[in-house]
């Protein structure tokens, strides 16, 4: 076990890879039997540290051990979503017998990291922090016990243990060169790091911050003085703090200082790029944004048979395992809801945070057309949808519901629960269609569609995130007229809805139905486009060259 109480890594590293690299974020979508993720951001990070054991790179993951992992989505008895934290005991973690002391509230908390082997999952080395030990208090226990947890205090605490815990977890493995934020939940990171550099430019000079979220509301906001007396800024004075974020009001912005104590930044798409340099230029003493654009892991989500039929020009092959794989899909509907879908049958798939900016109901606006769609004799549609809303969300909690109750009398229609890591790929790999709604441009990446390319799935969406760097309408994916966004939301919702539909009855049913060649080209075309480019491999190397070598 020792190894693994000092920086280590289990290959030789390659010499482009060298700088040391601590990579903090709040989840990680490793693997199914791993739950300690929600959604996207963790897919992302998750990819990214496959990708940099694959690549060979100077690299280690940061993240928590969350006792009860988001939530369990299962259902009540009327078949409507219920949260269930049941508690998570992995036997693959393993104690590193490194453990720190953090202040929350003033008070000392011990935090334990458990490591998770590269050869358990095929990542760089991944330490993980629990509060969860026999030392702490009840309530300091509680602080790693759910991801995203809705009482202030204890996310703050949980900034806490991940930046401040985890930065002393990366001094006891021997320190690192570089800090790299995934998003600003781990900003307290920065304010151990002034204590041990005892100088601002030199923190400059060690962290690296990637921001995901393109809309101001959307970047977590607290007030200071609160923060203050959580021991969030580490016993810097308060004043100071003022003074090297420049915050002169009540509300802390954890985005603006990150990008404000940060060497350079990231978006995660190009459009998410120029749109987060808009959103904040207007503030001073900010680091350069840049771009790098998401990817997912191929070896993980790609199916191997139907890359070698394309691989060898096998149609047919291609065809029958793409039905095949509906198949196996259609078996998890039947089990989850008793209806029996059918392979030959168009298939769209509609699966996602259900956040409110991404839309889960726009296809169900006009209800009236959508049930003519889906149970059209002579051309067919079947719809899943999937997702796990926020649990402490009742907005999105209700139209999961709502999706659910319509879904019932419908045979054609159908609502998935358990969208997680292995629900996520079956879906990618048995629908024929990946549609995507969301507001633009609020999508700051959406990932999800790639991993749906490298599996056959043709793209659907609207023109956000990373479809324009992917997208072209008709030959690879189908993509919306992009609407003018200084409509109000209710007029965007419209004419998003009528493009929506129409495109859906004019040009996609038709092609599948009727011109099987030409689907099947822009079926192929979507794989061999989404890869190299969207793979992680890329994307770990693109953050190398333009953060950590910068």
């Amino acid at each position: 076990m020792e190894q693994y109480s000092r920086w280590y890594h289990p290959y030789e590293i390659d010499e482009k890879y060298n700088n040391r690299v601590a990579y903090f974020s709040m989840e990680y979508g490793i693997d199914q039997a791993f739950k300690i993720y929600s959604g996207g951001l963790g897919f992302l990070a998750g990819s990214h540290m496959r990708s940099a054991h694959d690549l060979r790179q100077n690299m280690i993951g940061i993240g928590m051990l969350w006792k009860y992992g988001y939530y369990d989505q299962v259902r009540n008895d009327d078949q409507t979503m219920r949260s269930q934290f049941i508690k998570k005991f992995y036997t693959f973690l393993e104690d590193t017998g490194i453990k720190v002391t953090v202040s929350v509230n003033n008070h000392p908390v011990k935090v334990k990291a458990m490591v998770l082997k590269p050869e358990i999952f095929g990542t760089v080395p991944m330490y993980f922090l629990t509060t969860d030990i026999p030392e702490n208090d009840y309530l300091a226990r509680t602080i790693t016990h759910r991801l995203y947890d809705p009482e202030e205090s204890t996310r703050i605490a949980q900034s806490i243990v991940l930046g401040i815990g985890g930065g002393k977890v990366v001094e006891a493995l021997g320190g690192a060169n570089i800090y790299h934020l995934n998003e600003g939940h781990a900003l307290p990171l920065a304010f151990w790091l002034l204590e041990k550099y005892r100088n601002v430019d030199q923190v400059r000079q060690h962290m690296v911050f990637t921001t995901h979220t393109p809309e101001k509301a959307g970047n977590e906001e607290h007030d200071i003085h609160f923060l203050d007396r959580m021991s969030f800024f580490n016993g810097t004075p308060l004043e100071e703090v003022r003074k090297l974020t420049r915050m002169e009001g009540h509300m802390f912005n954890h985005t603006l200082a990150a990008l404000r104590l940060s060497k350079v930044a990231n978006g995660v798409s190009q459009l998410h790029g120029e749109v987060a340099n808009q959103m904040w230029h207007e503030n001073e003493g900010i680091c350069e944004i840049k771009a790098i654009t998401n990817a997912q892991h191929a070896p993980y989500w790609t199916d191997d048979y139907l890359w070698n039929a394309l691989k060898s020009g096998n149609d047919q092959e291609l065809v029958q395992r793409k039905k095949q794989m509906k198949h196996l899909l259609f078996r998890i509907v039947a089990d989850q809801t008793g209806k029996l879908f059918d392979p030959e049958v168009l298939t769209i798939v509609w699966a996602r945070r259900f956040a409110a900016y991404k839309r889960a109901d726009l296809l169900v606006h006009d209800l009236e057309r959508f049930l003519d769609i889906v149970n059209n004799h002579d051309r067919p549609v079947q719809v899943i949808w999937a997702g796990k809303p926020y649990p402490f969300d009742e907005g999105a909690v209700s139209t999961f519901n709502k999706l659910v109750g319509l879904s019932r009398k419908q045979p054609n229609v159908a609502v998935l629960t358990g969208y997680e890591m292995e629900l996520s790929r079956k879906l990618k790999q048995g629908s024929d269609v990946w549609l995507n709604t969301p507001r633009r441009p609020r999508e700051a990446s959406g990932t999800s569609g790639m991993t749906a390319a490298m599996n056959g799935s043709v793209n659907f969406s609207v023109q956000d995130g990373w479809l324009p760097e992917f997208s072209r309408h008709g030959e690879n994916s189908f993509i919306l007229p992009i609407v003018d966004t200084s409509l109000p939301n209710y007029h965007q919702d419209q004419e998003d809805h009528k493009n929506m539909m129409n495109m859906l009855e004019h040009e996609i049913i038709p092609t599948y139905y009727y011109d099987q060649g030409r689907w099947l080209n822009i079926m192929k075309q979507g794989m061999y486009d989404v890869l190299p480019f969207f793979g992680s491999d890329r994307m770990a190397h693109e953050y190398y060259e333009k953060l950590y070598s910068y």
